[in-house]
Order: structure tokens, then sequence, then C-alpha cells
């Protein structure tokens, strides 16, 4: 079994001081069935921390990420959980006992809306097949939740509508899931972070006989005609929903898919891009489960890499049901057919070494100018050759006095397939997906654009491509993490050095060997990054404290010489420091990642230093003990060994 220190970002009832009382969970990863635990339970404390600094605490916290905000849910959380339970007897999101309520899945595909349902208690030997599909029941219904936000989205993208920010101004309890007081939030950002207050038709001014029309000429279901039908609580069939997923426009639907693969990455289903890569690209949603007082249902709607239209749900929280649901799914995902024409890579092979000729793999006559179709051996002017393979896309292009140049014109994904078997291999997929996302953040970073396409040399001073097709384990990652980069800092790899914002292959592999998962083993070089679609208006989502990444790096090396013989303590990779936007101070170890309010006091020093403590003893169930952490956090920085 697994286990990371994960991201809560918890609202803590009873506490006043903003800086004080960390947010910290533990998630065990893929552990499900009867008497196990489930991926999303989690085990926080915050009240010694709290204590410490006087101020009365409830430990209050939510599952893995805050749920989707809904009328009536004042506090989103799934479950309040005592800060003093051993973490070998945490109780299940919706009570003492696992729900017996079912998962179900259901997607439009080729014109058939197909339908599974699996017991939420099942193993993870439970996968569905399509052999197990059944015609999707018109009387299947879900609440809309969240997912009403994701129609207005459309409609404002598609008509082109002005959108100003919403700015919280501390007076709506709803601003929690949008912005801190005196902060704003832009429409993408709303979408991800599920602020509704954003997307209010009346604060939009969208006015309903328009979008009455919109959508009647989309041929949406008839609620969805409806302005004043786009409520949370409102029950529809999901063959509607799906049917009204369909009709929305190309246009919206891609600029909402591309903006979605962040609501697993940074969003409310922070922590499943590693169980879904970016196949997923959906609107999470959380409601009361009116069968269960006190309990909660969630799921996500919205659509595949391919386009079909999906819908998810089961008891607990969006978060709870993506984890829980993903070992189930993932036959069925493994086969969206990812299409690759979305952007192009155009690539100067050789650039290097110059070309002499190009000869058929049998006989030496001259081969023409133009696409290359089939097996080629290629001269090079320093004597050797190299057999290359070409489907048509490839082209030979010869020129009066100057060598022969051989140009390729790849879809993105084909492109980090090549690379990713040229640079590494796909033995570690784990690994091959981590290089994958490097290399395209590499080549939207560096490629020229030219005519819509990226434009790169094939080289080992930039990223060097086969000039063959990929194997399937290749093209496998680059499909896993379609459209995937690391936004906010400059990325580098390197076969066997690791450095400063340099990735070594070698590293990840060895981390992928150890159970690391991609999005955890580019923490370790990036820890600064966010993760997302280039394709997406997302900036980074980590706003750097200023001065406290360095001020950290200067006394982690002094507090290691003071903490190597305590039992459980690693060194940590120095992680990112950067500035809670909602909450408490708290660590992020999947993401290398600890978040503090601002470093400018002994007070703030202390909080970074206590959730440093955190990584520092992630492994170890001291990581767990709030009194120990706040006994050395500060026993560290009022001593000799912290440079202040």
């Amino acid at each position: 079994m697994t286990s990371v220190l994960r991201d809560t970002r918890s609202l803590l009832a009873g506490t006043m001081r903003p800086v004080r009382a960390c947010a910290l969970a533990w998630v065990s990863t893929l552990v499900l069935g009867a008497g196990g635990l489930h991926p999303a339970d989690v085990f926080a404390s915050a009240a010694a921390h709290a204590e410490a600094s006087g101020v009365a605490h409830t430990p209050r916290v939510a599952a893995v990420a805050p749920v989707d905000p809904a009328p009536g849910l004042a506090d989103a959380s799934d479950t309040t959980i005592q800060a003093s339970l051993p973490a070998t007897n945490r109780m299940s999101l919706s009570g003492s006992k696992p729900s017996a309520e079912p998962l179900q899945f259901a997607w439009l595909r080729d014109g058939r809306a197909q339908y599974w349902r699996i017991d939420s208690r099942g193993t993870v030997g439970d996968q569905l097949s399509t052999q197990a599909a059944q015609p999707l029941p018109a009387t299947v219904e879900t609440p809309l939740g969240s997912v009403w936000k994701l129609f207005v989205y459309g409609y404002l993208v598609d008509r082109g509508i002005a959108t100003p920010d919403y700015n919280c101004t501390g007076g709506d309890p709803e601003e929690v899931y949008c912005c801190m007081t005196g902060g704003h939030i832009d429409r993408e950002r709303a979408l991800v972070q599920s602020c509704g207050l954003f997307f209010e038709p009346a604060r939009l001014h969208i006015d309903a006989a328009d979008w009455r029309k919109y959508w009647s000429a989309a041929g949406a279901p008839a609620w969805l005609r409806d302005l004043r039908a786009l409520q949370p609580a409102q029950r529809v069939a999901v063959a509607d929903l799906l049917a009204a997923l369909q009709a929305m426009p190309a246009r919206p639907r891609e600029a909402a898919s591309s903006t979605l693969i962040s609501v697993l990455t940074s969003g409310r289903g922070e922590g499943t891009v590693a169980l879904y890569g970016s196949l997923l690209r959906a609107k999470t949603w959380t409601m009361p489960d009116p069968a269960r007082p006190g309990a909660s249902i969630g799921g996500a709607a919205g659509w595949l890499a391919d386009g079909s239209p999906v819908w998810l749900g089961g008891p607990g929280g969006s978060a709870r049901v993506l984890a829980a649901a993903a070992p189930r799914i993932a036959p069925l995902l493994a086969q969206t057919i990812v299409p690759d024409d979305a952007a192009c890579v155009v690539v100067d092979f050789f650039t290097r070494y110059p070309v002499r000729e190009v000869l058929p793999v049998q006989g030496s006559a001259a081969v023409p100018d133009g696409p290359l179709t089939g097996a080629y051996r290629v001269g090079f002017a320093n004597g050797n050759w190299l057999r290359i393979e070409s489907r048509g896309e490839l082209l030979l292009q010869s020129d009066p006095g100057v060598a022969p140049r051989i140009i390729g014109r790849f879809g993105m994904n084909d492109y980090i397939a090549r690379v990713v078997e040229r640079e590494g291999d796909a033995r570690d997929e784990e690994a091959a997906k981590a290089l994958a996302v490097a290399a395209r953040s590499y080549v939207v970073q560096h490629g020229t654009r030219e005519r819509g396409c990226f434009r790169i040399d094939d080289s080992s001073s930039t990223q060097r491509v086969l000039a063959h097709p990929a194997s399937a384990g290749a093209r496998r990652a680059a499909d896993l993490t379609d459209a995937l980069v690391l936004t906010g800092v400059p990325v580098q790899y390197h076969h066997d050095k690791a450095a400063a914002g340099q990735m070594s292959w070698l590293d990840a592999k060895a981390a992928a060997q150890r159970g690391l998962t991609f999005d955890a083993i580019l923490a370790r070089t990036w820890p600064q990054a966010t993760l997302t679609s280039f394709e997406s208006p997302l900036a980074g989502d980590c706003q750097p404290v200023a001065g406290a990444r360095e001020w950290l790096q200067r006394n982690a090396s002094l507090w290691a010489r003071r903490l190597n013989d305590e039992p459980g303590y690693e060194t940590p990779d120095l992680p990112a420091v950067c500035a809670v936007t909602d909450g408490r101070p708290y660590a992020d170890a999947q993401r290398n990642r600890v978040y503090i309010h601002r470093l400018r006091s002994e007070d703030d020093r202390i909080a970074l230093a206590h959730e440093y403590i955190h990584l520092a003893f992630q492994h170890h169930p001291r990581g767990l003990d709030e009194g120990f952490v706040e006994r050395t956090a500060r026993a560290l920085i009022r001593s000799e060994a912290t440079v202040q």
C-alpha cells in the first residue's frame, strides 16, 4: 500500500488565525474493497498546531480536495474525522460502514448510450468491459449538481460574450470556492474551481430568449433550453445529459475539454490525474444524498479525449468517486483512440549530420523528391548509413547546391511517442508518461510556430526523434498524457544528469520502479510547475511566496544535520513554496509543494518549517503526529541552526 501526503485545502472550523493549523491528509491510493481503506478515506490533524498558537480548534477536513459547492452545503466536506483517530482505524467517508450504493458509469459512443453499474465495495479486479454494457435505461437519473456551469461556459465561449472576473468581497460564503477576499477569478479558473457565483446567469446578463434559441438550434434536450432549469438540484435523465453534452457545438466543447483537463491536475479532482491521465475531461459534481442524511453523492460529467460524452456517479464526494471508479473503468478508457490532428509538429531531421543521398532498402536508384512511403537507407556525408521508414509523413527535399533534407510532419502525439522512444523507452509506463510530458513541454516552449505547427530540429541540442513509427507502448504514453505540459517553468531533461529544472531519465525510471506515478516524478524536478493542457488558457497555479524557497534552501541543510538521527527522517527534495489561496497552510507531497501565507514573521517561519517537516517524515508515522511536528518546527526556528 502506497500512502502519500495529499492537499486537502480544507477549511478548518473554529480557528481564527490564518497562519496556524495546517491541513494534512494521508491518502491510500488504489486500495479498494470491503473492509479495506478507500482511496479517498483520509486522516487529518491540525489540533496540536492550532493549540500551540493558543487557538481553539475543531479538526475538520475535506476528502482529498474540496467537493463541489451546492446550495445547502455550507460545509461541503464529506465527513468529520477526529484528529486523534489512528490511521489504521479510519472511517468511511459516508460513515462507519461503506455504502452499498453502486458506482455507475455511462457513455454515448457511436450513437449508442451504454451503461455499467458495479458494487462500490467491490475489488480492484471488478473491471468493466464492453461485453458487460447494458443499454442506458431512461429511468437512470442524476442531479445536475455543478455540471450546469459547464453549459453556461459553452454558451459564453460560442457566443463570444465578454465575461468580467468575479471579485470576492467577503460578502458571500460561497466565495470560498472562488477566491480570497479582495481577489478575483476568471472564467477558466471558475470552471475548474467550481465557482458558481461567476456563472450566475443574472450576473452575466444572459438573455433567456437567446439561450433558448442557441440550445434549440443545437438540438439540446428541452430542459437545457430553459435557463431557469439550470439548478444544481435539477434532476435529469442521464441519457438526456449525455445528449446535451453531445449537442454542445465543437468550438465550445474543445475549449471546455482543454480547460477541464485542469480539474484533475489542480481543481476539484486534484490528485486523480495519475489515475486517468488526460483521457477524462469532466466537470465534477457533489450533492447531498437524499437517502443518507449527512452523506453525499457525486461524480463527473464531460467528455473523453475522443469527444465521447461520459457520466459517472456514486456514493461520496466527487474526488472519492473518481478515485474509486478509476481501476474499474480503466479497460473502457483504454479503448479511447485519441485524435492526433489538433496540433502538428514539423521536424527538420538530421540537422547536425548532412545527408548525402537517400536510397531504397533494395537497389541503388536515387529516390525522387516528395513524400516518402516505405523503407529507405539514408547515407550521410560522414559515411554512416541509417534505415528510416515512412508512411507519407516524411518528405525528401533537394535543392541545387544544398544537401538533401528530410522533413517530417507529425501529429503532436505521434511526435511525442517518437521522442519518448528515441530519448528513453516505454518499459516503465509511469517514467515514459513523465518523459512524454517533458518532451511535449519542451517542444511547446522551444518550437517555433509556423503555419499552425510547432517546428523544431531533430538534434541532441533539442530533442531527438525516431525516423520510423514508434512502438505501441511509446504511443500509449503519449496518448495517456494527451496535451499535458508543465507551465510556469523552463523544462529540460537529460539521459543521466539531474540538475535544477532538469530531469534525469534514469532517475525517472528508478522513481517509477519505486512506485511513483508520472505526476509525482515530474513534481520532484519541477515542484512549482503547473500540469495542464498546452491548449488551455490557464496559467500556473503556484504563486511563489517571495524569498521563501531561497530561505528554505539556506536552512534545509542545517536542519538536516539536527534531524538526521531522528527515526523516520528523510531529507526531501527542495519543495516549491506557494501562496495559500484558501484555507490553511499545508503540505502536498505528491506535487512536492508546501503552501503558506507569507514569510515575514517568526510565526510564518514556523509555519513553513512545520510543513517542511511533514514532507521530511512523510513515510513515517511521526509525519502524522502534529505535536511532534509543531514542537520540532518551533525548536528549529528558535535554535542557532536556523538562518533568520
